[in-house]
């Protein structure tokens, strides 16, 4: 079992830059039960999550979704010796949405949620050991075609697409405080707070 430090803790922890936790920023609280059955991972994680005021419930959500779907990094990556945290996300342009950094402080895995421009994400895989994108937006599809080609060189960048239906439906779950309970099997997110289930599916576009 392992816990996860606090959005906006101190740096000594190896959590995010103080100001994610600036008082505009609205606080989320999440107990995340994850049992990830394709990886033999399961734990349960403490969460705290500061929503910037430019970033949706859905895009909140799905950065949950994203550290729930790639949770099992710190026990393969880092045998359960790391860090994984919320970056600070839209608060810091540089920052990642989710990372996982060993004992070391290296930074292992750099998740980013949505539809970023091709500069940063070759920036972030000059930074980390592996780049995982969850794209979701309606018109991603579209993004997409624009962007594959600037992005095939890095051989470490992991493109997934996030059903915009499915990412919608987990709106309703967003609640300040939220008890949570996640299912991996064959590459599927089954994500439930007890009254809202909601089927998560990943399409691998690279």
């Amino acid at each position: 079992m392992y816990s996860l430090p606090p959005a906006g803790a101190d740096p000594a922890w190896g959590g995010p830059a103080p100001d994610l936790m600036a008082t505009k920023s609205t606080i989320f609280k999440a107990s995340l039960q994850i049992a990830d059955i394709d990886h033999s991972y399961y734990a349960d994680h403490a969460l705290t999550l500061a929503r910037h005021p430019s970033e949706t419930d859905e895009r909140m959500m799905l950065r949950l979704c994203a550290l729930a779907l790639q949770a099992h990094k710190l026990q393969s990556i880092c045998s359960g010796d790391g860090t994984l945290a919320f970056g600070a996300g839209l608060s810091d342009p540089d920052e990642p949405d989710v990372w996982l950094r060993d004992f070391t402080g290296l930074t292992r895995l750099w998740i980013e949620v949505g539809q970023p421009e091709d500069k940063p994400l070759l920036k972030a895989c000059g930074k980390a050991d592996e780049v995982v994108l969850y794209c979701f937006n309606h018109a991603a599809e579209i993004w997409w075609r624009g962007i594959e080609g600037k992005l095939s060189r890095p051989q470490n960048l992991s493109v997934f697409r996030l059903p915009t239906s499915a990412a919608q439906a987990l709106i309703p779950m967003a609640q300040r405080n939220m008890q949570l309970q996640a299912t991996i099997q064959e590459g599927a997110l089954m994500l439930s707070d007890g009254k809202v289930h909601v089927d998560l599916e990943p399409v691998r576009w690279k």
